[in-house]
């Protein structure tokens, strides 16, 4: 289950490369979180900020998909390992979400 999770980590993190100074910019400056449940969330939305979300989001649940069916289990099982990974490796000063839709600065 480890090399489960390290893995996941490495395809999350490549799957930012192409937005990664959007996504920065964008969690830098309090327009995005981390969820609870493994999903990038807008903290203030706008146009912009759910574009980037739901792109985030959408190559985000295709490596959770793809790690689910090589490992023989859930998406909700790998998206939850990773939701607590990504809370655990949010800079200070970053939104984290502490309950469904309610946001803190960790």
């Amino acid at each position: 289950m480890r090399r489960i999770f390290s893995t996941l980590i490495i395809l999350v993190a490549m799957s930012f490369s192409v937005q990664a100074i959007d996504l920065q910019d964008a969690k830098q400056s309090g327009l995005v979180g981390e969820q609870t449940n493994g999903y990038l969330g807008a903290v203030k939305p706008s146009s912009e900020v759910n574009a980037l979300v739901k792109t985030v989001n959408d190559k985000r649940k295709a490596k959770y998909q793809e790690l689910a069916t090589k490992h023989n289990v859930s998406v909700k099982a790998i998206s939850v390992r990773a939701a607590k990974k990504a809370i655990s490796l949010t800079e200070k000063g970053q939104f984290i979400e502490s309950s469904p839709g309610q946001w803190k600065k960790k």
